[in-house]
């Protein structure tokens, strides 16, 4: 393990995806930086598993993009769908980007290739050390570590996830509502038949919703609103799902289930972005409804342009880019929130309500503009 430098130019708390990522856009820059991380290892699972357009486009900037791009689906089409009946058909090929598809790739090989990226660059991650401490002056900031230890920087990232310490510590509150009462369940689950390998498909079934993801290694992504999630779904819950859920004139059978868990959605979004020399992107800046597939998307967003913005800072001395990104994607976290949140509205709809939804669906994807919309949302 590598020595902690008692001094950095830039301090990112939290070795996720988010926290790579500025690392990454820092060292990039050629500035200094150091991450450090509560957990001794990578959490190593799949949980967030799509990179949209919009997100490929910015991590041009770091120069990871074609390095994702090869390694996960390209889907083009997203088809929302009542059994097998198409609602709405959402095609991304059409869209004017050189990334016209959703990106289906697990989160731990987003992660890998950051690191990858960030190690290129010089970047070091120390583990496991936890935050416990911060305090500012004129010109910088000292985060304390569980072992004593204290770090100087001229500016500190929190990127330690919703329940994030140094938010906390520096006085930038969480507004909004906690836990939605609702209640999903997620497995990635290796299959036979019936199911396409290279587009996403969203059930609207009457008794409720079901997302079906096609991953890179064979197998899918299911995720799906349940009244009593199990801690650990196995094969004949996934298959239940499917059965009554999924397509019908094909059968589906679920052969394993490789990795499965459960959650609730909080929807929340921090007052403010930046207090002083600390700044906040990723789950410690905002966290919502998965619907739409924007949570590791909108903090990747923020980690790229925070990370040019404290390289404006460093060089320039001039912090006026970091009251930008600070409200400009707080601004985008809101909007982003309530889309998500919508859309979760309109998937978990009522029993009594979903044929009228379906029926009013059908009859919106008549309109091209509509279909439009979804696939540039």
């Amino acid at each position: 393990m590598s020595e902690l430098p008692g001094r950095t130019e830039v301090l990112v708390v939290g070795a996720g995806p988010v926290g790579w990522a500025v690392a990454a856009a820092l060292g990039g820059h050629g500035h200094e930086v150091t991450v450090v991380e509560r957990q001794a290892a990578g959490a190593n699972t799949s949980r967030a598993a799509v990179v949209h357009a919009r997100t490929l486009e910015m991590l041009e900037r770091i120069g990871v993009s074609k390095r994702l791009a090869v390694l996960g689906i390209q889907a083009r089409q997203f088809s929302i769908r009542d059994g097998d009946r198409e609602l709405v058909p959402v095609r991304f090929d059409r869209l004017p980007t050189n990334y016209p598809y959703t990106l289906m790739v697990p989160q731990n090989i987003t992660e890998q290739v950051l690191l990858d990226r960030l190690e290129e660059l010089g970047g070091r991650v120390h583990r496991p050390y936890v935050a416990t401490g911060v305090s500012q002056t004129a010109d910088g900031a000292e985060v304390t570590l569980d072992n004593g230890d204290t770090i100087k920087a001229q500016y500190v990232v929190a990127a330690d996830g919703m329940n994030s310490t140094i938010r906390d510590l520096a006085g930038l509150g969480f507004d909004g509502n906690d836990a939605l009462p609702l209640s999903f369940m997620l497995a990635d689950v290796r299959v036979e038949g019936g199911l396409p390998a290279d587009q996403v498909l969203l059930f609207f079934s009457k008794p409720g919703m079901l997302v079906v993801a096609p991953l890179p290694d064979g197998s899918f992504r299911l995720v799906a609103e349940v009244d009593d999630a199990p801690e650990q779904p196995d094969v004949a819950y996934a298959q239940r799902l499917l059965s009554t859920r999924g397509p019908r004139r094909t059968t589906v059978r679920v052969t394993e289930v490789v990795w499965g868990s459960r959650f609730r959605i909080h929807e929340r979004v921090a007052d403010q972005y930046r207090a002083g020399r600390v700044l906040l992107a990723g789950d410690a800046a905002h966290t919502h409804s998965p619907a739409g597939g924007q949570g590791m998307n909108l903090g990747l967003r923020d980690a790229v342009i925070l990370g040019d913005a404290l390289s404006v800072a460093l060089r320039e001395g001039r912090e006026d880019k970091l009251d930008e990104y600070a409200a400009g994607s707080r601004a985008e976290a809101m909007h982003v929130v309530a889309l998500a949140h919508r859309l979760t509205r309109l998937a978990t709809a009522p029993p009594a309500v979903r044929p009228l939804r379906n029926v009013a669906l059908r009859l919106l994807a008549l309109v091209p503009a509509f279909r439009r919309g979804l696939a540039e949302q």
